[in-house]
């Protein structure tokens, strides 16, 4: 039996030796955090408003972050065989919990005193188990990493590992979420209304002593990943949120209880900004390997073993992305139905349009998702060539996105296409996008119509195009336009990813042709796109 081939470990944020750019980077955002600090400091108990609005949104935001960076933590881990990502995995799925519980324990959110049998210590002592739980994690992380770099990889099944994991850490969320509601009566009172008690101080100032010890232990187990220097920033960032949300404010609604919870929304941010970055340079890397594989027939052999390794790496991260990554967001929707359906009769007004926020937002993340996923597996999958009817592609995308139209009346002219030499499947994405795109643009036209023909260009190739009378575009930006994450209108206006055209210009590069696009603003777009291969019958 073949042993499986070993990852390229320098691939990976977590065992990549951090250079001299990913440190000044750090410095810079460190310095810059702690100016605001200093900043904030002598305001931080500056009464203001108590928003409501911003505990869910800030929260669900929160949890969001964290479960995302969890499971790439998990994906890399089952690729690395590494204890210590395994329990920094832990660490941020713990947060993701206690956040969770802490947003609906909240008092006055969604209950007066909030829900799961909440009191008035529960929050804030959730707060404390939450904020000195990640600081311990971390001193895990830096202290089992050096040994991981001596030991050979874990011979166990690492997903079976993951589960025992996330079971655990489950079981330590529920049972520090109890001892907070149903044992509050066991806990000292740390809070008074919505101000501090003496002995707030004294715990407190032990979990802020925690995160700087974290934050010490990292900077002292050298040599620096990428990972660790983050990990570092986010510490960095911990420290100065505890500092203003619990240690320099007076209480509850002050400023420095709002921004130390921005400091730590930017904290959750920065290790996810870092993986996803790297997950997109796993699959340049490969795309770029390919390419030079056409272009030099001659090095296939040398380089078969290095893309098949690079293969399955990124095989098993993505299927760590596509199972795991949606469950807990799901989880997330359940919840809150749940919610919904137990409380509905109790809940009015702000709390309802609140678990709505929450409800969409997790919903555009799952959208979001589905779109990487699906652009991501465009440079592994092989093209099922054979003779396609553009004609009836045509029409069964058309017969698709007619629920799309909500009621609207949208006039699709189609023209004779004939056929080309291509994937269906494939094809049959870029019709989608561009006319599922002509009919979100022309939302605001009365009549909307959206023109799919052909035309002949100078060097005598077939171009096919999609043309509506929407808004259009600023033609001068037009090179931006297939870029993953563009979008030049905002979500208000028009919904999206921004990942759709992204498809459209790999699936038609992947064919042998081109795409491209004209417009001006008012005036509609049309979208051209050229296939091989076509003919008019």
């Amino acid at each position: 039996m073949e042993r499986e081939p070993a990852p390229d470990r320098q691939s990976f944020v977590s065992t990549l030796p951090a250079g001299p750019g990913e440190r000044r980077l750090a410095l810079v955002t460190v310095l810059a955090s702690a100016a605001l600090f200093v900043v904030a400091v002598p305001l931080a108990k500056v009464p203001l408003s108590p928003v409501l609005a911003f505990i869910p949104i800030y929260q669900s935001a929160l949890v969001v972050n964290d479960l995302i960076t969890a499971v790439l933590l998990f994906g890399q881990f089952a690729i690395l065989r590494s204890r210590a990502l395994l329990v920094l995995a832990s660490g941020y799925l713990f947060t993701a919990l206690m956040a969770s519980v802490h947003g609906l324990t909240f008092p006055g959110l969604f209950a007066p005193t909030g829900l799961l049998g909440a009191g008035p210590q529960t929050t804030a002592w959730l707060y404390m188990f939450w904020h000195a739980g990640f600081p311990l994690v971390v001193v895990g992380y830096a202290l089992l990493k050096e040994r991981d770099r001596a030991a050979a990889p874990a011979a166990w099944p690492p997903w079976s590992a993951v589960l025992a994991v996330v079971a655990v850490v489950t079981a330590a969320a529920g049972g520090l979420t109890l001892l907070a509601t149903h044992g509050q009566a066991t806990l000292p009172a740390i809070m008074a209304g919505q101000h501090y008690t003496a002995a707030m101080r004294l715990v407190v100032s032990c979990v802020w002593a925690l995160c700087l010890l974290a934050l010490v232990i990292l900077w002292w187990r050298r040599p620096h990943s990428v990972l660790d220097v983050w990990l570092m920033v986010v510490m960095s960032a911990w420290v100065f949120d505890i500092a203003l949300a619990a240690v320099l404010n007076a209480g509850r609604f002050d400023l420095g209880f709002y921004a130390g919870r921005i400091y730590g929304l930017l904290a959750a941010s920065f290790v996810l900004g870092v993986l996803l970055i790297e997950h997109g340079r796993l699959y340049a890397r490969l795309v770029t390997a390919h390419a030079g594989e056409r272009r030099e027939r001659e090095l296939v052999q040398l380089r078969t073993a290095e893309l098949t390794a690079v293969n399955q790496d990124l095989e098993a991260f993505s299927y760590s992305v596509s199972h795991d990554l949606r469950a807990p967001l799901r989880a997330v929707r359940g919840y809150v139905t749940i919610l919904e359906e137990d409380f509905g009769a109790r809940l009015e007004g702000e709390p309802r349009r609140l678990l709505g926020v929450i409800q969409d937002r997790a919903g555009r993340m799952e959208q979001l998702i589905e779109d990487l996923l699906a652009f991501a597996r465009l440079g592994r999958q092989r093209l099922a060539l054979t003779s396609v009817p553009l004609d009836d592609l045509v029409r069964q995308s058309v017969e698709d996105l007619r629920p799309a139209c909500d009621g609207r009346e949208v006039a699709f002219n189609v023209e004779p296409l004939g056929r080309v030499e291509g994937d269906p499947a494939l094809l049959k994405q870029v019709l989608v996008n561009l006319l599922a795109n002509a009919v979100k643009f022309t939302r605001t036209r009365h009549p909307a119509v959206v023109e799919v023909g052909r035309r002949t260009e100078t060097e005598g190739a077939a171009a096919y195009y999609v043309r509506d009378n929407g808004v259009g575009f600023d033609r001068a930006r037009a090179e931006k336009l297939f870029g993953v994450f563009q979008r030049f209108h905002s979500p208000a206006e028009f919904e999206g990813t921004g990942v759709g055209l992204a498809i459209v210009q790999r699936v038609v590069e992947r064919h042998g042709g081109r795409v491209w696009a004209e417009s001006a603003p008012g005036e509609g777009a049309t979208f051209y796109f050229t296939l091989p291969g076509a003919t008019t019958s």
